[in-house]
């Protein structure tokens, strides 16, 4: 598998966001929630469906409602699990330092847990990267992987974020308030498109036309505990190098108008994963999923549906 598809996106052509009503909104989570407990430690885990499993992995401050607009739908045909990594969502910090490859060992453990030897892996961001250690270190636990604008080449050591890391941290209090503040008002928020596109400008291409609910849950993750270690786990642990060793298929999805990840490394993940295929959307930012949830779900299913 090999090559690369542009999808030309445009507003007349192919809708921004969900399209009618979206289908986890009619969905009792706390009916699919429950806490896993791995290496003595507790993690926030949703699940439904049945059948082959695929696991999704959200992003620096992100949460498992990321894939708020996948898991309905593929929990029809699949078991679908996602979670709140240590330090986020609802999941409490660790006890050790947050590493990427730590968070490997946390899913590793949780599909053991959960008696799942082998699933296709989705993540975004930070979650690209640790879905993509998975597929490294735990070679049998991954059947295939799918990495949205994730992070472990161009972040790696990236001199921006070394030069105000500092600052980062001196502030930290500072921003913990206001995302803490912005995530307890999300729903306040999203339903006014100017502060729709303050707080989500940065992973959205248009944050204006996503639909309030779904810019909320987005917000909700904000302002926890795990994110200056975790941002420190992205820079300082390397990818480029190790990316050879993915043996299993591989999608690399990103949007053209990522402005966290640039899209040029779509073309270093392609080159350097043997078994991988790029597409790009167009007119897309940070999180294709959920700006383009009808196209990336239609990908994604064609993807585990092929052979090997």
């Amino acid at each position: 598998m090999s090559g690369v598809s542009v999808l030309p996106v445009s507003d007349r052509r192919q809708p921004y966001g969900p399209t009618g009503r979206s289908r986890w909104l009619d969905v009792d989570w706390r009916a699919h929630q429950r806490w896993v407990m791995v290496a003595g430690e507790p993690v926030n885990v949703i699940e439904l469906g049945e059948g082959p499993a695929i696991v999704f992995v959200h992003g620096l401050s992100g949460s498992w409602s990321n894939w708020l607009e996948q898991m309905p739908v593929f929990g029809e045909s699949h078991r679908v699990i996602a979670m709140d990594l240590p330090g986020f969502g609802c999941s409490p910090m660790p006890r050790e330092p947050i590493t990427i490859s730590g968070y490997a060992r946390t899913l590793d453990g949780l599909l053991e847990t959960l008696g799942v030897s082998a699933a296709t892996l989705v993540g975004n961001s930070m979650g690209g990267f640790v879905s993509a250690e998975l597929a490294i270190a735990y070679p049998q636990r991954v059947e295939r992987l799918v990495v949205v604008s994730p992070a472990g080449v161009s972040t790696y050591r990236h001199r921006d974020v070394e030069r105000i890391e500092p600052y980062l941290r001196r502030v930290a209090p500072i921003l913990a308030t206001y995302t803490g503040w912005t995530a307890a008002r999300s729903d306040w928020v999203a339903r006014r498109p100017g502060l729709r596109n303050l707080t989500l400008g940065l992973v959205a291409r248009h944050p204006s036309r996503l639909p309030a609910p779904l810019a909320s849950e987005l917000m909700r993750g904000a302002g926890k505990p795990g994110f200056m270690q975790a941002l420190r786990a992205n820079i300082d642990y390397p990818l480029r190098e190790r990316l050879p060793e993915i043996a299993c298929p591989t999608l690399i999805v990103w949007g053209e108008d990522d402005k966290v990840i640039p899209v040029s490394d779509a073309s270093v993940f392609e080159e350097l994963i043997p078994n991988s295929h790029k597409v790009i959307f167009k007119d897309t930012g940070h999180m294709t999923m959920v700006e383009r949830p009808g196209q990336f779900n239609e990908l994604l299913a064609d993807f585990v549906a092929e052979q090997p």
